[in-house]
């Protein structure tokens, strides 16, 4: 299980746009479409990364308690599928019906969305404030695969509380941590 940290990318970066097919409905998005009116949460994920599969339930239940107040979740998985056939997009739909992700899980066939917005591993964390400027790159929480440090989400809604109360955030953000994107 390699460690890839997220890129450090300049906080105020604008959200790059993207048309992607939705696994879930099979309607094809942009980022227009899923923005929230508080901001709006992208996350660079995969069906078979076990930092994935460690955090997804705390992913589950942010999407679930901050969309109500405004917050725009989507997911994109932008691997090789030639190399890593289970994630697929037809697994992509069986994955998220499993899990009950029911915020869009978006393919990125090409990687261009991937490569736009400089993401590097899985689970890979960018939210946007309701400009679309990026508010908070980094971590979920210091929850690990195996290091047994619970999951809590903390420094995530940490920033999308900061972002939907008007508060200061940190400058310093940890990195996320996982898989490497699985580029062609």
């Amino acid at each position: 299980m390699a460690r890839t940290p997220s890129n450090i990318i300049p906080l105020g970066t604008i959200a790059p746009d993207f048309h992607l097919k939705d696994t879930n409905s099979n309607n094809e998005y942009s980022f227009e479409d899923v923005k929230g009116s508080k901001g709006t949460l992208v996350i660079f994920m995969c069906n078979h990364c076990p930092f994935v599969l460690h955090v997804l339930p705390e992913i589950i239940m942010i999407a679930n308690d901050y969309r109500v107040q405004g917050l725009g979740v989507i997911a994109i998985s932008s691997n090789d599928i030639e190399k890593y056939p289970e994630d697929s997009p037809e697994l992509m739909t069986e994955f998220a019906f499993e899990n009950k992700i029911d915020f869009p899980y978006l393919f990125d066939k090409t990687q261009e969305v991937a490569k736009a917005y400089d993401a590097a591993c899985t689970p890979d964390f960018f939210l946007y404030d309701n400009q679309d400027l990026l508010f908070y790159h980094g971590q979920l929480d210091d929850s690990r695969p195996n290091n047994g440090i619970p999951l809590s989400g903390s420094d995530l809604r940490s920033a999308i509380d900061a972002l939907i109360y008007n508060r200061s955030l940190n400058e310093q953000q940890k990195p996320s941590v996982g898989c490497s994107i699985k580029w062609k």
